[in-house]
This record gives structure tokens, C-alpha cells and sequence, in this order.
């Protein structure tokens, strides 16, 4: 009958008592070692393929994931934590808006979370709205969405208007996805040759669920 290794990870090797045969003998081996690596494969969808019945995935594994660039581990609660921040996704912009600088988008972080960063302007230049609603700008799938609206105190674009400088912008992240921002009266005003804007850099919440 196999042995266990030393180290209690529950990888058999054959002994002499063994009755000879080399195949049953290596795939004990293997079998016992390969979910112990960092295994890798194409995409999420290709590891769910292959991880299944027999090969289900167990507490511990690591797998590598080629077309979204990340590490995961499977937890003992049957689902995958991210071990490495994930690669930048574009936002969905919503119509008459867009980018300003920094490439607006987001990303799952390592361990969990999901951060944003970028600014975002009109998309000819001008005012933002200032009416005091917020005012949707774009959004995020909404699998990554927080189960409440998050709110965060983000950078706009410095004016002074009536001797009052304004430069902060309230900034939305609903659980749909949407995001939005609010400014108040005499903010998120544009000038020659530099539009108004608001930045998401360093904003960080966590999705529905996390």
C-alpha cells in the first residue's frame, strides 16, 4: 500500500510491497502533486472545465489564469480569492462623456476589493453639471458593484468662482455599477484650452458579496 510523504500533504508514493505496476505507481504520484502546484490554464471558464467532477478544485489550489492576467486560491468555502491585483478594464462611459487622462477604469484588487482610477471629463470640453443631482458619468459591470451606494471625496478640477475655490467632487458608486459624481453650484466649471474634470484615482470598495 502507498505511503503519505513526510510533510502531510497527502501525496502517495509506491513502496517495495507494492505489487509492480508503473503506470497506477506514477499516476498516484502525479495525481497527488499536480493539485499542489500552481496550475495554469487559458481562462476562468477553461479551469471550471477542467476542474470538475473527479478533479474538483480543493481547498488550497492555486491556479494561474492567462487571458485575465491573475493568481487565484480556492478557499475551503468554495470559492476563488484573487492573489495578484488584477489587469485595468476601461469603464462604460455614459453618452457625452469621457476620458480626461489616466485611463479611467478598474480593477479587482489581490485578496479582494476593487479600485478605480482615472479622470473623466464631458466629452466636448465643457461644463460639468453642477445642479447639485448627481449625474451618471459611466459604470462598472455590476458583479463588481458594492450591495449599498459608496460614497468618496474625489479631486475635480480647481476654479474659483465669486471668491470661493472649489476643488473636491462627491463621487457615487451604485449597485448596479453606475457611477456618478456631484458637484456643487459654481463647480466643475471649464476654461480656455482646459476642460472641467473629477479623478477616480485611489478610490477602493468593496463588491456585493466580498
Amino acid at each position: 500500500m502507498p505511503k503519505n510523504d513526510t510533510y502531510q500533504q497527502g501525496i502517495q508514493y509506491p513502496v517495495l510491497s507494492d505489487a509492480p505496476d508503473i503506470e497506477v505507481a506514477m499516476q498516484t504520484l502525479v495525481g497527488g502533486i499536480v493539485p499542489k502546484l500552481v496550475m495554469t490554464f487559458f481562462s476562468a471558464n477553461a479551469r471550471a472545465a477542467a476542474l470538475s467532477g473527479a478533479n474538483a478544485p480543493i481547498a488550497g489550489m492555486i491556479t494561474y489564469l492567462q487571458a485575465e492576467q491573475r493568481w487565484e486560491g480556492y478557499q475551503s468555502n468554495g470559492t476563488w480569492l484573487l492573489l495578484s491585483d488584477g489587469s485595468w478594464s476601461s469603464i462604460t462611459y455614459s453618452s457625452g462623456y469621457s476620458a480626461f487622462g489616466g485611463a479611467p477604469g478598474y480593477r479587482k484588487k489581490a485578496g479582494g476589493g476593487v479600485e478605480l482610477r482615472g479622470r473623466i471629463q464631458k466629452s466636448n470640453g465643457s461644463n460639468l453639471d453642477n445642479s447639485g443631482d448627481p449625474v451618471q458619468f459611466g459604470s462598472i459591470p455590476a458583479s463588481l458593484a458594492p450591495a449599498a451606494i459608496r460614497m468618496f471625496v474625489v479631486p475635480a478640477k480647481l476654479i474659483t468662482t465669486s471668491g470661493v475655490t472649489r476643488h473636491t467632487a462627491r463621487l457615487e458608486v451604485h449597485p448596479d455599477g453606475s457611477l456618478k459624481y456631484l458637484l456643487e453650484a459654481g463647480g466643475g466649471i471649464s476654461s480656455s484650452g482646459y476642460p472641467a474634470w473629477i479623478g477616480m484615482d485611489g478610490v477602493m470598495f468593496s463588491p456585493d458579496g466580498d
